[in-house]
């Protein structure tokens, strides 16, 4: 054993003294460098030499792009193995690095006078005059990378190809400043601060920083006079924010601006924190945007090492295997650790995520934390692909689980249906509606032509998934009981008072597949027809949610719920019968809710609703 280990132990001592200085800045340990080789080795596999990029299955989600399936070259992702190639500090990777920023930013658009100028397409095989429509992110994701190149390594490239990076660079930032996106698009309202602040000081762009900085004090006062971002507690976005706010901390040169994002970091890290349930380990919702239900272990690890390991999820190796990690120095504040580690008793999370006019609703989240489960909800929301506006987690013995509601249009997430909902600790009051403004699989890519869709199936979904094989729920549920199931700690009741829809009568069914099972409340299933909702007198669907752990704390209540016609019939203009619904509990306040069962434009819907918990407006906190 030990004649073994010796040559393993040599070999290693003269790997790290053979690393290039560089190299070690960014690997201070060996086994973070090996988690890094571990994790480049893997896209090593992915390099088509033919046209020096990543070649991989196509993926998308669903917008954008008019492939459908086979085979694609990214232009993001090569670009990120690209700065990999150079971190490595290897000299052997240094040429198929150049060859990648060689080829790649040979696809972007560098005509100004171009209306898809300075950004990207996703594939080499779908150019952007092909796409549907292009992506104008691709400006932000792709300069980002590239920055790093410019930062970190431009001395070493040939000197031919140090212009192209720089012009490259540049085109993307003039392309972020003619968009101008709004701080209320996070992620990218941060990465386009990123790139033109960065690249405006890095080249001695004057007008350049002097935006980026000016967009970054946007971004700053709006978030502020918001009360939260607006891509709320988003597991996939929110963490980008905090990445980008990083890379500023360690780019930016503006004292000014160091200020502020220090400020943004504490800011950024509390909203995390306050909803992670550590009993689950699960980032709780309400979730703006996430592209998994269960937490993915990136996220984790990205915890983790912004806690300089004071909090232990993973291996060491295994929260450093990444191709970026090295680079975004994540820190958290220390008197945060705690929310990641202990959750001693039931805590209930209750944020503004959207201050409007004080004669306007705030877009409030409501998140219940217990140590057997946790569930959450938005008071108003809608159910493109991306959202959790409803969605509970909790763990069984063989790993954690999840529910959320999701309404399907021919089996895809219906963007264009709205969620209403009243939430107090473990009971939710909700209502779904439809809106007549919006879009079909994205709210605003593909809008509804004259509020008409063409549909085969549409239904709401109570979808459960992870490890649910313990899951327990009823074969034939009735529309006129309580729908019960339980799960590992925990057991719930879903209850359809009301469910209207265009004069059809909806039903009930349930199913099962692999990790997945689902309460359906069917409102169409049979050949394809249309549906105008301009044109549909009523459509709304009125339920109540609860959830109780199975040990006996919290304890169980009695609900019931009955509905009555609204005082006011008619609320600033708007034309549409209004339901205000009821949810009677034995121990606690009364829920209500106040909706509009006509279909309606987004706007005109949620004037037309209300809520109340006892006799609190709970849609416009005060605390």
């Amino acid at each position: 054993m030990m004649s073994n280990e010796r040559p393993r132990l040599l070999w290693l001592s003269i790997a790290m003294l053979s690393v290039p200085c560089l190299a070690a800045d960014f690997f201070p340990t060996q086994v973070r460098r090996e988690a890094f080789l571990k994790a480049l080795a893997q896209q090593d596999q992915n390099y088509d030499a033919s046209v020096q990029m990543l070649r991989t299955p196509y993926s998308s989600p669903g917008y954008h792009t008019t492939l459908k399936g086979g085979f694609v070259h990214r232009t993001r992702e090569t670009l990120e193995y690209a700065v990999a190639l150079l971190d490595s500090g290897d000299a052997d990777r240094l040429a198929r690095a150049e060859q990648i920023l060689d080829r790649v930013i040979a696809l972007q658009d560098q005509d100004p006078n171009s209306l898809t100028y300075g950004i990207w397409s996703w594939f080499l095989e779908e150019p952007l005059d092909r796409m549907s429509p292009p992506d104008w992110n691709w400006a932000d994701f792709c300069g980002t990378q590239l920055l790093q190149v410019a930062i970190d390594h431009m001395d070493r490239l040939s000197p031919d190809l140090q212009p192209k990076v720089k012009d490259s660079i540049l085109h993307a930032a003039r392309s972020i400043v003619r968009r101008n996106v709004g701080p209320g698009y996070t992620n990218i309202a941060l990465m386009g601060t990123y790139v033109t602040l960065v690249a405006g000081e890095r080249f001695g762009v004057q007008d350049m920083s002097d935006y980026g900085r000016q967009r970054l004090r946007r971004f700053y006062d709006y978030t502020r006079e918001k009360g939260s971002f607006t891509e709320y507690n988003s597991p996939t976005y929110t963490l980008v924010a905090i990445e980008e706010i990083s890379r500023m901390r360690q780019h930016v040169r503006d004292p000014q601006s160091q200020a502020v994002l220090k400020d943004l970091n504490v800011f950024a890290w509390r909203h995390l924190a306050r909803r992670f349930h550590p009993p689950t380990k699960q980032w709780a919702g309400p979730h703006s945007r996430s592209y998994s239900s269960l937490l993915r272990p990136t996220v984790l690890a990205a915890i983790q090492r912004a806690t300089a390991g004071q909090v232990r999820f993973l291996p060491e190796a295994e929260a450093w295997e990444s191709l970026d990690a090295h680079r975004l120095k994540l820190d958290c504040p220390s008197e945060l650790f705690n929310y990641f580690t202990t959750l001693i008793g039931p805590r209930v999370e209750v944020e503004t995520f959207e201050r409007t006019a004080p004669n306007e609703h705030d877009v409030v989240g409501t998140t219940y934390l217990h140590p057997s489960f946790t569930l959450a909800s938005v008071n108003i929301g809608d159910f493109w692909n991306q959202r959790r506006p409803l969605v509970a987690y909790w763990t069984t013995p063989n790993g954690p689980a999840a529910m959320r509601l999701r309404c399907l249009h021919d089996d895809y997430d219906y963007s264009s249906a709205s969620l209403f909902a009243v939430q107090d600790r473990t009971d939710i009051l909700g209502a779904v509606l439809f809106a007549t403004d919006r879009g079909d699989t994205h709210i605003s890519l593909d809008k509804i032509p004259s509020a008409t869709i063409t549909a085969k199936d549409l239904r709401l979904r109570l979808q459960f998934e992870g490890s649910v094989s313990d899951l327990t729920i009823p074969a034939h549920p009735r529309l006129d009981e309580p729908i019960p199931f339980a799960s590992g700690p925990i057991e719930g009741t879903w209850s359809i008072h009301s469910a209207q829809f265009g004069g059809l009568h909806p039903t009930l069914e349930t199913g099962r597949q692999q990790n997945e099972a689902w309460i359906d409340l069917v409102l169409y299933h049979g050949p394809a027809r249309q549906f105008n909702f301009g044109r549909i007198a009523e459509a709304a669907i009125v339920f109540s949610l609860s959830l109780a752990s199975s040990t006996g704390a919290p304890g169980k209540t009695v609900s019931s719920a009955y509905m009555s016609i609204a005082t006011e019939m008619v609320v600033a203009g708007i034309e549409s019968p209004r339901h205000t619904w009821f949810l009677q509990r034995s121990n606690n306040e009364p829920l209500s809710l106040t909706i509009p069962t006509k279909p309606l434009p987004t706007k005109a819907q949620k004037a037309a609703a209300a809520a109340k918990l006892g006799v609190i407006n709970p849609w416009k906190p005060t605390y």
